[in-house]
């Protein structure tokens, strides 16, 4: 699930005219709901907003951040280009540097070609982000599993104790280095990641009936609805995930004729609830950057001076978010925990009120 902010996410869709569509996939209120506990499951912070959205009350959006599983954003973005925009099958291998600004690529299935504008969308492991900085992910010392249970064992009577308890949007679990965090999603699958601080190394057993016993021995004395997901999750869809970032504030001396955006640019924890947002912001300001020096006959000069411009913009709404993940992964994971991520919501949802406020 992502839950996608006014003035990013939701931007980026209602300025390529998707926001009706957005509107009606995605969902808001009980969505929204946040429950904080401990190992023990007691709630020690519980935000439910009471609250629908409609494309006719800006107000409830810009108010809200509504969920949208991931599958069906994509869906909604490729059904608003042509069928042809994506070339799918081109996997990047590498990517050269010519003369006046051009870039040779080369992908895994032989073809290569030359571009006057290369913009490296390509996540963490970027082909791209060389060419511009020496970066590379680092890792945070916390890894776990991606587990989920189906949307057909989740309604199952039996494990009602489960929806009781995480309740209808997102429930963060922590204590003692390790968390456990769960998603609803919108066709009744509920996701829940396990993380917890070990090193980069740590992996599960390929079979999945031992990886669901490491992981119950793991979360022995922790609330019976934890250890019950564990029993029931898919067996066919347990993924070890590392947490990555870049370091906070990563820039770099433009080039001409490349940029990167997205997670190729300020990749960062998921602790920030930014990821998607800010890619999706990123591509829509650097599109309207690069029609606009189209628009105005604008040279390659003054072009590249107004990508630029914008990615220091970029970079510093990033390096803000990057922060804000990192203090938030820190007060997951330390000795405080679940207080002080109780302490991090109250604080969040102050500063959005101060927000509102001030419009």
């Amino acid at each position: 699930m992502l839950d996608l902010e006014w003035d990013s996410g939701q931007r980026a869709l209602r300025e390529n005219g998707l926001e009706a569509e957005f509107i009606k996939h995605s969902r808001a209120g009980d969505a929204e709901e946040t429950r904080v506990c401990g190992k023990d499951g007691v709630l020690v912070f519980h935000l439910k907003p009471e609250r629908t959205i409609s494309v006719d009350d800006k107000a409830s959006l810009r108010d809200a951040r509504p969920e949208i599983d991931r599958r069906v954003l994509r869906e909604l973005l490729l059904g608003a280009i042509s069928a042809d925009a994506v070339r799918w099958g081109y996997v990047l291998v590498s990517a050269r540097p010519l003369e006046g600004g051009q870039h040779e690529l080369t992908f895994a299935n032989g073809h290569t070609t030359i571009t006057d504008i290369l913009v490296g969308a390509d996540g963490a492991h970027s082909r791209v982000r060389p060419l511009l900085s020496p970066a590379t992910p680092q890792y945070h010392g916390v890894i776990g599993p991606e587990i989920s249970i189906p949307p057909d064992v989740a309604a199952l009577p039996e494990n009602r104790d489960i929806i009781e308890a995480i309740g209808s949007g997102s429930t963060y679990a922590s204590e003692g280095k390790r968390m456990f965090f769960t998603q609803r999603n919108g066709d009744g699958r509920i996701r829940a990641y396990a993380w917890h601080c070990a090193p980069l190394e740590w992996s599960l057993p390929s079979d999945p009936k031992a990886a669901k016993q490491v992981l119950l021995g793991m979360y022995e004395d922790w609330a019976p609805w934890v250890r019950k997901f564990i029993e029931n999750c898919d067996e066919q869809a347990i993924y070890v995930r590392p947490l990555l970032y870049l370091p906070v504030g990563h820039r770099w001396e433009h080039k001409p004729g490349v940029t990167i955006i997205g997670d190729a640019a300020h990749l960062m924890s998921p602790f920030a609830g930014a990821g998607a947002n800010l890619a999706m912001v990123d591509g829509l300001e650097l599109g309207l950057v690069l029609a606009d020096a189209i628009t105005k006959g604008l040279d390659a000069e003054a072009r590249e001076a107004a990508v630029a411009k914008w990615e220091e913009t970029m970079s510093a709404r990033a390096e803000k978010y990057a922060d804000m993940a990192a203090r938030n992964l820190e007060a997951s994971t330390g000795p405080e925990a679940p207080h002080s991520v109780a302490n991090a919501w109250r604080k969040a949802v102050e500063l959005a009120a101060q927000s509102r406020a001030a419009e």
